[in-house]
């Protein structure tokens, strides 16, 4: 008997159906030679310090660091996950062969290779690795099975950070608890615990730090000089008068003086679509658009995966593999039938670009960027009763998958210079000539975001200008404006997962971004969570969109000395390597080894504080 486990009773459910399995027992589905099991998600997790020694039961400077000998893994404390285990246990004890056919992806390997060490399975393992849970995907996924051990670095990856995890967040959350905890308090799972985490505190740090810049931040005064010529607002290219005199002064000298065109400069350009989606940039447009959280964006396309509709979403790649290229009019066609109530959204899109070969593009098309899955693109499955929220982000996928095989957007930018008297002016304005792309989101009106005080528009106002001619004259209507220079913003969760993506540094190019996210801090699958612990904790909150950081978190974070704790830069390191385990360029009992040093080294640097500091607000 061939025995498959799945991360979740639902998928369960999918692989028999498509297996021949249709006998249903408790806790399994059998037939056709076949039994399909399941847990939810994690039935095991890393043995808890007292389970290793008795000392480590109670919170005490003297029992740390806590490294054990060797990690071990219980099953966790719920009835119905032991249950289960036992169900799976004895299914495995019995089995000829096992399908690990859990979620293709670190913690999904990590998931299933516990249940089977708690289990005692012995016998061979082969391994389903699927990016869609279409009937067609998972018999493809059948007939290619692969031999687990080839994917022994990724569990490997998984342990190691899972070990890390524990190695800095008991210790940590430990050593400051009583260190510099409020000792009235509660040092088990209570308010007076000061959590610590190897991604949850560089995060934070980057809010905090930005927190103090705000609240730092002294506005200063400036003047803007300006003209109204034939209704277009020129600015004078000098920028910034820093006093009010010296704009004065350039305000006389022009009051009187016609206004001169001095050059008019057209420039074409072009604008390609933009990429596909991975799980961040996905949440990235959810929060900006709807203002989702980065949680409920992750629940929704899990759940649009589920109902196999999209593709695998926790992913950190835009591109696809060639082989996918050949399937893709498949895919475009079961998209242009996708109907919402009664309306075809993409039909038109996808019949202007039908009729010849699709247009293949190595900014989309490229095995070299993909290494587990490739970017999250419809499934071609039609979906039906989705929720409005579900088909916002259906909405998303579906758009950007259509755009990528449009042509480019041509465009032309307008710059107009001119003066009056010695004073030089100029403005720009953007015509698009062909909007190529585009047409795939003219009918995608999005509710804008709300209002924000802090929001600066970055993009070129796509603006047409009147026909301008060099030497032309004429009178004009000068403006000399006060302004105030104004902080960085506030984090939104948009912004704040950019920055997780790129370890605090702030990077605006695509390209760039995509090469600094093997640095970036927490998993794309891991950063949703991240941030709401951190609100749970009450570390942070919410005002509106903004990510605000509370007394508790910035005071917690001034504690904190050692940079290791809380450097996101540091941090990136780690994930670095983590993802060298993976592609086994680097080795997992070394980063261990470093851990283990790190965490003592921490430990002794913090005994050794004889200050007599304390965190003094543990409340919200």
């Amino acid at each position: 008997m061939i025995v498959c486990i799945a991360e979740k009773p639902s998928v369960a459910r999918e692989i028999a159906n498509v297996l021949g399995a249709k006998s249903s027992h408790e806790g399994y589905i059998e037939g056709n030679g076949y039994q399909v099991t399941w847990t939810y998600g994690h039935l095991c997790t890393l043995k808890e310090p007292n389970d290793y020694q008795e000392m480590w039961k109670h919170w005490s400077l003297g029992s740390l660091p806590m490294i054990p000998q060797r990690f071990g893994i219980k099953l966790i404390e719920q009835d119905h996950i032991k249950k289960q285990f036992a169900i799976v246990e004895k299914l495995f004890q019995q089995a000829d062969e096992i399908v690990n056919c859990g979620d293709a992806g670190q913690e999904g390997e990590l998931i299933q290779r516990w249940v089977m060490q708690k289990a005692g399975a012995k016998c061979p393992v082969k391994r389903l690795w699927i990016s869609s849970l279409t009937e067609e995907a998972i018999r493809e996924g059948f007939t290619s099975l692969k031999d687990q051990k080839d994917y022994e670095p990724l569990y490997l990856a998984g342990l190691s950070r899972a070990i890390g995890d524990w190695l800095l967040g008991m210790n940590a959350t430990r050593l400051y608890t009583i260190k510099y905890g409020d000792n009235s308090r509660s040092r088990k799972g209570g308010a007076g615990v000061l959590s610590i985490g190897r991604v949850q505190t560089p995060t934070l740090a980057m809010i905090v730090n930005r927190q103090k810049e705000i609240d730092n931040f002294k506005p200063e005064p400036y003047w803007v000089l300006s003209t109204l010529y034939r209704d277009t607002l020129f600015t004078a290219t000098k920028g910034k008068f820093t006093t009010k005199e010296e704009g004065e002064e350039a305000f006389k000298e022009i009051q009187d003086k016609e206004f001169e065109i001095t050059n008019v400069s057209k420039k074409s350009g072009t604008e390609r679509p933009p990429q596909l989606f991975d799980l961040t940039t996905l949440q990235v447009e959810c929060n900006k658009k709807f203002s989702y959280t980065a949680e409920m964006t992750l629940s929704l396309i899990q759940s649009l995966y589920e109902k196999k509709v999209t593709t695998y979403p926790r992913v950190d790649t835009q591109y696809l593999t060639d082989d996918i290229y050949k399937k893709c009019p498949q895919t475009l066609n079961g998209v242009y039938q996708v109907k919402f109530n009664g309306v075809a959204p993409y039909a038109d899109l996808i019949r202007a670009i039908g009729g010849r070969p699709l247009k293949k593009s190595k900014k989309v098309f490229d095995k070299s960027k993909v290494t587990d899955h490739h970017a999250i693109i419809p499934t071609g499955v039609v979906p039906a009763g989705l929720s409005d929220m579900e088909r916002n982000v259906y909405d998303l996928v579906a758009r950007r998958f259509i755009a990528v095989f449009y042509p480019d957007c041509k465009f032309s930018t307008t710059t107009v210079e001119g003066k009056a008297g010695d004073v030089a002016f100029k403005t720009s304005g953007k015509e698009i000539l062909e909007p190529g792309f585009r047409l795939c989101f003219v009918q995608n009106k999005e509710p804008q975001e709300p209002a924000d005080d802090d929001k600066k528009k970055e993009e070129v106002e796509e603006k047409l200008l009147p026909t301008f001619v060099k030497g032309e004259t004429g009178p004009h209507k000068p403006t000399l404006t006060e302004k105030m220079t104004t902080p960085p913003p506030y984090y939104t969760e948009a912004t704040l997962l950019r920055a997780m993506e790129t370890a605090g540094k702030f990077v605006d190019n695509e390209e760039l971004r995509a090469a600094m996210k093997e640095n970036g801090i927490g998993r794309p699958s891991s950063r949703a969570n991240i941030i709401e612990t951190l609100f749970k904790r009450h570390y942070i909150r919410r005002e509106r969109k903004r990510i605000v950081a509370t007394p508790t978190g910035m005071e917690l974070i001034d504690l904190i000395h050692e940079e290791l704790l809380k450097s996101p830069e540091l941090t990136g390191i780690w994930e670095k390597k983590l993802r060298d385990i993976e592609h086994k360029t680097y080795d997992a009992g070394t980063f261990i080894n470093e851990l283990k040093q790190q965490i003592t080294d921490i430990v002794n640097q913090v005994l050794a504080d004889n200050t007599n500091r304390r965190l003094t607000l543990t409340d919200k």
